[in-house]
């Protein structure tokens, strides 16, 4: 085992965790993990950032405060929050990147393109486009973590410090933001800023790695700007178990 793999695999942890957040409604049982967990105490990125600090001084007093037991109107009160965000955007915060970064706003364009050519290239597909499009917040959260779990050195590392700086740290900033200025609930607005906080001090923590640093966001538009459209320009046939690994 090489010293890469214990804090590869302590993060995709991280990464699997606030996935899970994003991805559907909050359960009690979820809920009170967190609360027994103490989370976010326990992450195996420790954030020292101000902004950082404050996102997990934030949750922490969120988790803290939830009531135990915890009653069926406070996960009514998540379960709309939840959709408002992620299901109905009435928040005008989209989870997928197409509507942060296509000129018009629009849905399913070339980011998800782009995106889904970086899955294919570690042959990986995802499994129900109709549900998460390839550049939905869940699914690159997933590709990040599985990006780290295979990770063998540093050096590896290589692509994810490419992927966030081409995709979801471009957007990122603008999403959280949104939503904790419109959520209805504090738990919300304290995993967006969370989530934000946590890839913004991986993305450092991957330029120390590799002796690079962080390119400028003018330099990272410059390159996004040069790339060509993808062949991939159709959306493809319902997905087939087992002709590729997904999620």
């Amino acid at each position: 085992m090489t010293t890469l793999q214990p804090f590869s695999a302590a993060l995709s942890d991280d990464l699997y965790l606030l996935t899970h957040l994003h991805a559907s409604e909050l359960s009690r049982e979820t809920l009170e993990q967190l609360k027994a967990n103490h989370f976010p105490q326990g992450l195996g990125l420790c954030l020292d950032s101000d902004h950082g600090k404050t996102a997990l001084e934030v949750m922490q007093q969120v988790i803290t405060r939830l009531p135990v037991p915890i009653p069926d109107a406070h996960l009514d009160h998540l379960a709309a929050d939840f959709a408002d965000i992620y299901l109905n955007y009435r928040l005008r915060a989209s989870p997928c990147e197409s509507v942060w970064l296509d000129p018009d706003g629009l849905a399913m364009q070339q980011p998800m393109f782009q995106i889904r050519d970086w899955y294919r290239r570690h042959h990986l597909v995802a499994e129900d486009w109709r549900r998460f499009s390839d550049d939905h917040l869940v699914l690159q959260l997933q590709f990040i973590a599985h990006l780290l779990q295979q990770a063998q050195a540093p050096q590896e590392l290589e692509d994810l410090a490419t992927f966030l700086d081409e995709h979801l740290l471009r957007w990122l900033g603008d999403f959280s933001r949104r939503v904790a200025q419109r959520c209805a609930s504090d738990l919300y607005a304290a995993l967006a800023m969370l989530t934000h906080s946590y890839l913004e001090e991986l993305r450092d923590l991957l330029a120390t790695l590799l002796g690079q640093p962080r390119p400028t966001p003018e330099e990272i538009e410059a390159r996004m700007n040069q790339h060509t459209p993808p062949l991939s320009q159709q959306i493809e046939g319902p997905y087939l178990p087992g002709t590729a690994p997904s999620w």
